[in-house]
């Protein structure tokens, strides 16, 4: 057996369990081994369940005797197990699903250990499912750490596990793809050592040792893949010169407002990429609302007055639709064309935008994925804008470059990522870097707060005063439809809340993830024109319209939302002159979830708030925070593994100097890895 079989060559994987395996992308064994723990269990010294302490964000074992003969209770076809537990004033309820024979080991007045997490279900406290050892049993877990894995439906943990242990035991080798001098240089572990560690590690430090090195690995690998990229895009001509400085002043003198020196600074970089013998290849990063959108518009504006046509890919429908209106108020005035391309526009009209495009009838072409549709035949494409473009990837790219009759269009990429430049150079080396780092003046700071849910009458009397004063309200919430098992608020039932809550005439409206498309851009849209005052949502409104009326985000359970992606969340409000506020709610009353959203009031630094939250995170935290969207690694992060990714960036730069083709036997096992990231991962190169 060797790592590039099919995984069916393993024992007990038979063709059923093969095809579970490939919706996680699971297809040979080396995709098994390479399937990372999502988190570790950890088995801290025991808790009595009146411990008033605990994080029930967390697992903890709890030291229990029981004093009450088990219940099997029946709730339609569902077999339930449930017992009392009391220590002190304190009860929990333990229940387990689906598991009558659990009776057997739940003994009245013998000490056990109970593994899992207590949740909160209005005034009752939960246990639910919990893992039962005798003492002596889990005194030997409190020593390691166990792997919990990402699993799909028909796969089990038990099986996973058994199965890695299988494979990890009959002596197979991956070769090490590092040189022996680059190991040294960066003091990183044998490949197959951190294999081995990475699913069961010895203990803490080995574990720590065998995740370094496939970071490593796999920003290494990453580094010199879009190190090959640059050197591709550094070497293509510039068919499409702009020098139109003069008509983009014209321009920017009739804008209602003045530029940042930020925003001038970074069109002046612009300029002179449009201008340049080889195309432009540039990242465009800011935070949300500092104007990215302003400076691709000149870049636009510039590429029209020289006979060009551009084009502007955004991730969503809704806000394709925004840009487009808001870019045709701005150019009509030029005589500067612009039109709409999106999927759910009818064949007859889209024909009609397509004639445009193919006779030069339209200069500016704002749209989604229909963008780089067979039928859309560009005449002089120029100029490619992607707005949110980690939703884009090299391959979308490429495709819409090869519209381009006349050569290599220019790429301009706008990222709201919020990564340092230090580490943007190493992930973006295929593209220059420009950084828009202040905001307009009539922006004001955002006011933060972090309460209770006792807070929320409170809260309610608050939103009510400023819908009243002309303004709108983002409410998010962390679920979809209420759950059995999980006690959060759900965007359905709060959407009724709010409803009685607030007087009729205040329009509350809820959208979400599992919307069909045109509900959801219908809901987005009245939003958008001030029809609804109050939109209850998912994080689906975190790439959203830019609706500069909306002063409030208020979110639900905040705790279970990432810090990264909380910043997101609080980027939709501040976009307009009036005051904005952001209200966060925990909906467990615990010091640890409270000191981690009191970040949220000290900075408005993405990485901070990112690298501020790793700090108070334990050992069964190890693989991070994973803010990295859709970032293309297994098991890096860029904001936890910083200090990796910048000694994998000089490791690229010291191979790419030592042999920039990878020719050598010594590079060859990388080379391989890069060819196959870059064919596997060309649709997500790029953040």
């Amino acid at each position: 057996m060797n790592s590039e079989d099919r995984v069916s060559a393993v024992k007990g994987i038979g063709a059923k369990t093969e095809s579970h395996l490939a919706r996680i992308g699971i297809y040979t064994v080396g995709d098994f081994i390479e399937h990372y723990p999502r988190e570790y269990h950890t088995y801290d010294v025991p808790i009595s369940i009146d411990n008033t302490e605990f994080d029930n964000c967390r697992q903890y074992g709890y030291s229990v005797v029981l004093s009450e003969i088990p219940k099997l209770l029946k709730r339609g076809r569902t077999a339930i197990v449930s017992v009392m537990l009391h220590e002190g004033t304190a009860s929990v309820q333990a229940v387990w699903y689906h598991s009558p024979y659990i009776r057997q080991q739940l003994q009245p007045g013998k000490r056990i250990v109970l593994y899992g997490k207590i949740i909160r279900k209005g005034s009752r406290r939960i246990l639910e499912h919990p893992d039962i050892y005798t003492e002596e049993q889990y005194a030997l877990l409190q020593k390691s750490l166990q792997p919990v894995y990402g699993l799909t439906e028909g796969v089990t943990q038990n099986f996973f596990i058994k199965t890695m242990h299988q494979i990890l035991d009959s002596g197979m080798l991956v070769p090490d793809p590092l040189p022996t001098d680059i190991r040294r240089a960066y003091h990183l572990a044998e490949y197959n050592y951190a294999l081995r560690q990475i699913h069961f590690p010895e203990n803490e430090e080995s574990c720590r040792l065998a995740r370094r090195r496939l970071v490593f690995d796999e920003f290494l690998v990453f580094a010199l893949s879009v190190k090959r990229l640059k050197k591709e895009n550094h070497q293509i001509q510039n068919h499409y010169p702009i020098r139109e400085e003069s008509a983009v002043e014209d321009f920017m003198a009739s804008l209602p407002y003045t530029l940042t020196r930020a925003q001038l600074r970074v069109w002046q970089e612009i300029a002179g990429d449009l201008k340049s013998p080889v195309v432009m290849n540039r990242l465009v990063q800011g935070d949300v609302g500092s104007g990215k959108t302003m400076i691709a518009a000149l870049a636009m504006f510039a590429a029209a007055s020289a006979g060009f046509q551009s084009c502007m890919m955004a991730p969503t429908e809704v806000l394709a639709k925004q840009h487009y209106e808001n870019l045709q108020a701005l150019f009509e005035p030029f005589h500067i064309t612009t039109v709409l391309l999106t999927g759910s526009m009818t064949a007859s009209v889209k024909r009609k935008v397509y004639n445009k495009i193919d006779n030069h009838e339209a200069d500016v072409i704002i749209g989604t994925q229909a963008l780089f549709q067979e039928k859309a035949v560009y005449d002089k494409l120029a100029l490619i804008v992607t707005d949110e473009q980690h939703r884009f990837g090299v391959r979308q790219r490429e495709q819409l470059a090869m519209k381009s009759q006349d050569g290599e269009p220019h790429v301009l990429v706008m990222s709201a990522t919020p990564i340092p430049r230090t580490l943007a150079i190493i992930l973006y080396s295929d593209l220059d870097i420009s950084v828009v780092d202040e905001k307009p003046a009539n922006r004001l700071p955002i006011k933060n707060c972090v309460v209770g849910t006792g807070y929320r009458p409170t809260a309610y009397r608050f939103l009510q005063q400023q819908v009243m004063s002309g303004h709108q309200v983002y409410v998010v919430c962390p679920m979809v439809e209420e759950s059995e098992n999980i006690e959060a608020e759900n965007v359905q039932d709060y959407t009724e809340k709010l409803r009685q809550a607030l007087p009729q005439n205040i329009k509350v409206e809820y959208l979400h993830g599992q919307m069909k498309p045109d509900q959801k851009n219908q809901i987005m849209e009245r939003f958008s024109a001030g029809e609804i005052q109050i939109l209850v949502s998912t994080t689906v409104i975190e790439v959203g319209v830019d609706v500069p009326n909306a002063t409030v985000m208020m979110i639900e359970n905040a705790e279970r939302f990432g810090l990264a992606q909380l910043h997101q969340l609080r980027g939709r409000v501040g976009r307009g002159d009036a005051q904005s506020y952001c209200i966060f709610i925990y909906g467990q009353d615990n010091k640890k979830v409270k000191e981690r959203l009191d970040i949220m009031l000290n900075t408005n630094d993405g990485f901070k708030i990112a690298s501020e939250d790793l700090k108070l995170r334990g050992p069964g935290d190890m693989f991070g925070i994973r803010q990295s969207g859709s970032m293309i690694f297994k098991i890096g992060d860029v904001f936890v593994d910083s200090a990796c990714l910048v000694e994998a960036g000089k490791a690229a730069d010291t191979i790419f100097e030592e042999d920039p083709e990878l020719e050598s036997e010594k590079y060859a096992p990388l080379k391989r890895r890069i060819t196959v990231n870059l064919s596997e991962n060309s649709e997500q190169i790029i953040l």
